[in-house]
């Protein structure tokens, strides 16, 4: 055995003892574990930045001087103890490659000074300290040949950092925001968690990890508490330093942050103005408490008047009846009365005008009638048919509008003014076509990932569906048709949305966005597949992985796992989650993949226009198909920009039928209830089938001729004209018809009077009632006209022309088709067979028909009876307080899903939409000419970024929506704060994040240089200048732009044609967001004549939210507005506007209630001005007359809120005709009831139901009811609701009111009537003859 030791064991044993020394002494202050550049990490593959990684060296400290020293300072400024004094363990070199890595990071968080600050804190002292093995404990380390030499290089150690450390940077760049993405700069930071998820760990993981393609090697971060010392290797000193607060200036200069990204610099603000609360007195509901009160008052009110009534009667009994005589008088239809004699001396004016005005319309439509009757054919027919004829002719250039902007918002309402504005000078909202597809039968899985852990996926996110997907999309990508307005094959390309490369786009530049847009529509990248080994596990990492990583990270070009693929879509720009998927908590629980393609908004005048309606058309073709295919395995909903036009097109073509149905069913009533029916013999001649039919020809032409003559002049029609006006116009020349057949039937011609006689005298009996009701009607529609919604007031000039256009043609047309009639019913010839007689003369005795019996013989009686008259007032006054408390508490608005038919794919698509989407539609904040952005104030007024002056920036854009949306959130309906185009600019020239380049060789030299040229040629020009303390030409001393320059590069990005590359889409929003009005000859820039600055809405699901949303943004715009005026130099006329494309639509909603009171009570007006006029100043009956229709108003709305029917134009638009068709319930009986000569109230009231209440039923109710019970089964929801259910409501309600409530009100409060025989005497009935039970 040998003495001497073996030489493998001893060299083990120096080596081990050798090791335990070093370590020993490592671990102290002044010590470095590594030292000096050594080449490339070699487990990393394509990383974003080299992957250079230090030599191991536990070696002292390096004190730094010259050169070194400076560069230090420069990158570490934390680190500077004075040149000489100042230790490290980085080289320069390793100052370089650190300087490198923190600018990528700093172009994210150079918005917050002290963040940035803080977060090279962090990696100066991992890098540089001087006391770095007190920090960090290496753990992985290789050998590698490095410039022909072997050294041992660190891939991997553990950094200890203390807790409030790390958490004090980590909260001071929490809040850090993108404004070009209006999310946080933290969420690219941080891995799968995103910004929401995110914590301090986590933040230093996810910079730790090497996959991320930033990170050169592995750090593994131990945050220690305080005091904790288990876990912590001897000689380990957790690091400390002292972190900056967001609200702090950096010890370099750097400003605090701005308000936008750090809450603490947020100046103090005054507390929002809290919302009103609902109008309450006495701890409860006011509008109740209101409604009671005026119950019991008018309760109390008419109770008093019984009870004075009751007295008065019972003393007048007492009296002597004061009877001078008796005579006998004739009454409007020649039966002989007896009346009380008295003086004429005791007849008021009133008296005397009221019968010297019916004398003269009754003498006036007397001879009329007769002159009509006399020439039926001659004159009469011939003329009226030119003259309808030469209106008609005008429909040849009738325009149907049919855009819902043009038919609901005025040309001259803000709305359109700012949506013009805003297209003028930025592109109109491009078109949204859209698949939302769900898999419902489709169970979910566990994928265990290797970097993200267990993670729960939905059906939806499977790779077969997404390959089927994937397929879909690119067929409807390859949509290829030939256009006649190109003249070509047309592709999506030449209609599509392309923001990074509009001038001339190929099918990739295309913004389609879908969870496919992950992969780059590349199924190859779907398929990747790749075994990745973290922390000593090794496994398969594929789609999932980086799916999971794309939703928390979408803005990165390079994923942390081996697959190495992008997150951004193949047009270059990110495509963030909520665009992709929908209906999720967390994103791998989606429930729905969101697929749209965006398309340009062409004017409708261009051929582009019909272009893309084409495209959309055949994109719905294919979509439908594929939904139809029994192989597809998805169910979805879709929509195309031409939906909504189309779908409310189709249901009016389908409709059309009902409407007709519902015309041939009141044709047919008509005709069968005009007859007199005398005997079964006489039937064919007592029938009036073709006199119904010429009134239904009258209200056709009458229509016909309104029409044709507003198109004459211009003024477009619209659906809703011809649904309505004719059955408006029915509605009303129906009642006047039956009110003069019938009243020709229940007289006896008298003795020597021909045909032609009688018709006029019975017009000149009744006509004066049919003026009465067209003319209020008439007049009623034209002031309604004054509305400022263009459907509204195109509807009541139609209505109000139609109207009188149907009296006239009664008056004319109408008289010569009855004394037709009449010649061939006095011949007993039959109808539609004139040639056949029948021998059975037509009995001479007034035919009353059937109604008109039965209601004076038992309806009459029976309403009027004492008891009755009190519940009917009781009941109908309730009702009305009733309607008055509902009426405040109806549904403003029209939700878009109403305009759709049942069963149309649009109604699955809103519900699919309300379902699954997560955030709302972009708004602007537009800015008008005349801000002077040239100016330091002018810019501190509309940006965020860091230097900006906080308090004078309180009026700004970026600032206000900020505050709004994180601090009111709820009540702002803004989901992602407002982003600034200045913001943008002034982040892109900041020398932080060395992005702004100009050439400095070349012809070219001091041009600005696009990011696609070689970095050799350029110079980074934002840097700070030798010898002070000011950064370059280009800046201000805060390190901001000078707002020249601002100018001049924002004139060079707009002249000059962007790249893909990373600058280009930098600016892209930005230069998107700005509009300068030019001098082409001097090439010279002005101020800009137009910015916009995006936000974006909640997810709004309803009118009351899309209204509400309006409201608050023009709130918020006018603070902005007014706090912008007071910058020196802003134009007085400036404004800042909000918009979107639906607030066009939703406008009308905050103002429609006081509009509509407006309208209404237009319409009001004249139903009591005409009333009086006709009836010779009788205030008295127009007070009654209006009194009623303002309750059929009112109860209507009431009912309104109890059947779901919310209060909108079209509603307006019903309400206006309701009035209209109130007035023939109402006036009708009001003229008959004051002309009456019958002795008490109740009598007159009495005869007035039975005469003129039977026509009234039987023309105007029975009428309606039948024509609109067929329309409960249009298919459309919006005639179903506010044609048929609002109209049933107006019919019944009229009927209501008009044949029992104002019987009973007339034989309570009705006028004393005089009637004078036109000589010498008058009639009065007394007081005393009223009778109260």
């Amino acid at each position: 055995m040998s003495c001497l030791p073996n030489s493998h064991t001893d060299n083990v044993l120096i080596g081990v003892l050798l090791t335990q020394v070093l370590s020993e002494g490592q671990v102290q202050p002044g010590q470095c574990a590594f030292y000096e550049e050594c080449g490339k990490n070699p487990s990393i593959e394509n990383p974003l930045i080299p992957p250079i990684v230090p030599c191991l060296s536990y070696t002292p400290a390096r004190a730094l001087k010259g050169a070194h020293y400076l560069k230090l300072k420069s990158v570490c400024p934390m680190l500077d103890r004075g040149e000489n004094a100042t230790l490290a363990c980085c080289s320069i070199k390793q100052l370089r490659s650190l300087e490198l890595s923190l600018t990528l990071s700093k172009a994210v968080l150079i918005r917050c000074p002290s963040c940035a600050e803080n977060f090279a804190h962090l990696h100066c002292i991992n890098t540089c300290s001087p006391n770095q093995t007190q920090t960090v404990n290496v753990t992985e380390t290789r050998n590698v040949t490095y410039m022909g030499t072997n050294v041992k290089v660190v891939l991997g150690y553990q950094a200890y950092l203390s807790t409030a450390f790390a958490e004090g940077s980590f909260k001071s760049c929490q809040n850090v925001r993108i404004p070009a993405t209006g999310g946080f700069a933290i969420s690219t930071m941080c891995g799968r968690y995103g910004a929401k998820l995110c914590t301090a760990q986590r933040w230093y993981d996810f910079q730790g990890d090497s996959s991320n393609g930033l990170a050169p090697l592995d750090i593994d971060f131990k945050l220690i508490p305080p005091g904790v010392t288990a876990g912590v290797p001897a000689g380990m000193v957790p690091y400390n330093g002292r972190t900056l607060r967001c609200n702090e200036t950096t010890p370099t200069g750097g400003e605090v942050c701005s308000c936008q990204d750090c809450q603490e610099s947020c100046p103090l603000m005054p507390p929002p103005v809290m919302p009103a609360g609902p109008f309450r007195l006495m701890g409860t509901d006011g509008f109740l408490v209101i409604s009671i009160l005026l119950l019991c008052l008018l309760l109390v009110a008419f109770l008093l008047y019984l009870l004075v009534s009751c007295w008065v009667k019972a003393k007048e009994k007492q009296d002597k009846e004061r009877w001078t005589g008796k005579t006998s008088a004739k009454d409007q239809n020649g039966n002989t009365v007896t009346q009380p004699l008295i003086d004429p001396s005791e007849v008021s004016c009133t008296d005397k005008n009221s019968l010297a005005a019916q004398e003269f319309l009754g003498s006036l439509f007397q001879s009329w009638g007769t002159l009509m009757a006399s020439h039926p054919l001659k004159v009469n027919l011939f003329l009226m048919f030119h003259l309808v004829a030469v209106f008609a002719t005008g429909l040849m250039y009738i325009e149907l509008t049919t855009d819902p902007v043009q038919l609901w918002s005025a040309p001259n309402s803000r709305a359109r003014k700012e949506k013009d504005f805003h297209d003028k000078y930025f592109d109109p909202f491009f078109r949204t076509n859209q698949l939302i597809l769900t898999a419902p039968g489709r169970k979910g899985h566990i994928y265990d990932s290797l970097l993200f852990g267990r993670q729960n996926f939905s059906g939806i996110l499977e790779k077969d569906l997404l390959t089927q997907l994937l397929a879909l999309q690119t067929r409807i990508q390859n949509i290829e048709f030939w256009s006649s307005d190109l003249n070509r094959t047309a592709t999506l390309k030449d209609v599509c949305f392309a923001p990074l490369n509009p001038s001339n786009p190929g099918m990739t530049d295309c913004a389609v966005n879908s969870l496919l847009q992950y992969f780059q529509n590349n199924v190859t990248n779907l398929d990747a597949k790749v075994n990745m080994t973290e922390l000593g596990v090794t496994k398969e990492v594929d789609w999932r992985d980086h799916f999971i990583y794309c939703v928390n990270s979408p803005l990165s070009f390079k994923d942390i796992t081996d697959l190495g693929m992008s997150c951004m879509a193949d047009y270059g720009a990110p495509v963030f989650p909520f665009l992709a998927v929908g209906g999720y908590e967390n994103f791998t629980n989606a429930e729905a993949l969101i697929l749209t393609f965006s398309l340009n908004n062409y004017n409708r005048d261009d051929p582009r226009f019909k272009v893309a309606l084409e495209w959309e058309q055949i994109f719905l073709n294919i979509v439908q198909e594929y939904q139809r295919d029994p192989s597809n395995n998805f169910t979805f909903a879709y929509m195309a920009e031409r939906s909504l036009e189309d779908e409310i097109n189709r249901t009016t073509s389908e409709d059309i039928p009902i409407f007709m149905i519902s015309y041939l069913v009141i044709f047919i009533y008509i005709a069968v209830a005009l007859g007199e029916y005398t005997s079964f013999k006489r039937i064919l001649v007592d029938s009036k089938f073709l006199v119904g039919l010429g009134g239904i020809l009258v209200v056709g032409c009458s229509v016909l001729a309104s029409m044709g003559f507003y198109a004459w002049i211009g003024i477009p029609s619209s659906l809703i004209i011809l649904q309505v006006v004719p059955f408006l116009v029915l509605a009303v020349g129906a009642d006047n018809i039956f009110i003069f057949v019938l009243e020709h039937q229940r007289d006896v011609r008298r003795l020597g009077e021909t045909r032609e006689m009688q018709i006029g005298r019975v017009l000149g009996n009744v006509a004066p009632s049919m003026l009465l009701c067209s003319v209020s009607e008439s007049i009623c529609f034209f002031l309604g006209a004054l509305s400022t919604m263009p459907a509204v007031k195109s509807f009541a000039l139609y209505a109000a022309l139609a109207v009188l256009m149907d009296f006239l043609l009664q008056m004319t047309a109408f008289v010569a088709l009855l004394s037709l009639d009449a010649r061939r019913q006095d011949s007993n010839r039959c109808e539609l067979v004139c040639c056949v007689r029948v021998g059975t003369r037509r009995p001479m005795k007034p035919n009353e028909g059937l109604l008109m019996p039965l209601m004076r013989k038992y309806y009459a009686p029976v309403l009027l009876h004492p008891v009755s008259r009190v519940v009917v007032m009781v009941v109908f006054v309730i009702m009305f307080c009733c309607s008055i408390f509902l009426m405040f508490h109806v549904t403003v608005g029209l939700d878009q899903e109403l305009a759709m038919p049942q069963g149309s794919y649009m109604l699955e698509y809103f519900k699919y939409l309300y379902k699954y989407f997560e955030v709302g539609i972009p708004t602007y904040f537009v800015t008008t000419k005349g801000f002077n952005f040239t100016s330091a104030a002018g810019m501190d007024a509309v940006c965020s970024s860091v230097g900006c002056d906080q308090n004078r920036g309180n009026c700004s854009v970026v600032f206000q929506c900020a505050s709004l949306t994180d601090g009111v959130l709820t009540r702002s309906y803004l989901a992602v704060p407002a982003n600034s185009w200045v913001d943008d600019f002034i982040d892109w020239l900041n020398p932080g994040s060395k992005c702004c380049r100009l050439y400095t060789l070349g012809s070219e030299t001091g041009n600005f240089c696009p990011a696609s040229e070689c970095e050799f040629f350029t110079f980074w020009s934002l840097v700070t200048q030798p010898g002070n303390n000011t950064y370059g030409p280009l800046l201000r001393p805060k390190g901001r732009a000078r707002p020249s320059t601002l100018l001049l590069l924002l004139l060079l990005l707009l002249l000059r044609p962007q790249p893909h590359g990373f600058v280009g889409r930098a600016v892209s929003p930005g230069v998107r967001s700005l509009r300068f009005g030019c001098s082409q000859r001097c090439r010279v820039c002005l101020r800009p004549a137009a910015t916009r600055f995006m936000a974006y809405h909640t997810s709004l699901t309803n009118s009351q939210e899309f209204t509400k949303a309006l409201e608050k943004t023009r709130e918020l715009a006018h603070n902005i507005t007014m706090g912008m005026r007071e910058v020196p130099g802003t134009a007085p006329d400036f404004e800042v506007f909000p918009y979107t494309v639906t607030y066009a639509f939703y406008e009308q909603y905050l103002t429609i209630v006081p509009e509509g009171l407006f309208n209404i009570s237009l319409c009001l007006l004249p139903t009591f001005v005409v009333c009086c006029l006709l009836l010779g100043m009788d205030l008295r009956s127009g007070l009654l007359n209006l009194f009623t229709i303002i309750m059929i108003t009112v109860d209507t709305v009431g009912i309104m809120t109890l059947w779901g029917i919310d209060y909108n134009a079209v509603a307006l638009i019903n309400l206006v005709t309701a009035v209209g068709i109130s007035v023939e319930f109402v006036s009708h009986l009001t003229r008959s009831f004051a002309l009456s000569i019958q002795l008490t109230h109740i009598e007159r009231a009495k005869e007035a139901t039975a005469t003129m209440g039977s026509a009234v039923l039987a023309g105007v109710a029975m009428t309606n009811l039948p024509g609109i019970i067929v329309l409960a089964f249009a298919k459309a929801q919006l005639i179903q609701i506010f044609f048929f259910r609002l109209n049933l409501i107006i019919t019944l309600l009229g009927m209501a009111h008009g044949l029992i409530f104002l019987p009973v009100l007339l034989s309570y409060f009705g006028t004393e009537k005089h009637l004078c025989d036109g000589q010498t005497r008058c009639f009065l009935w007394l007081p005393h003859s009223h009778t109260l039970f």
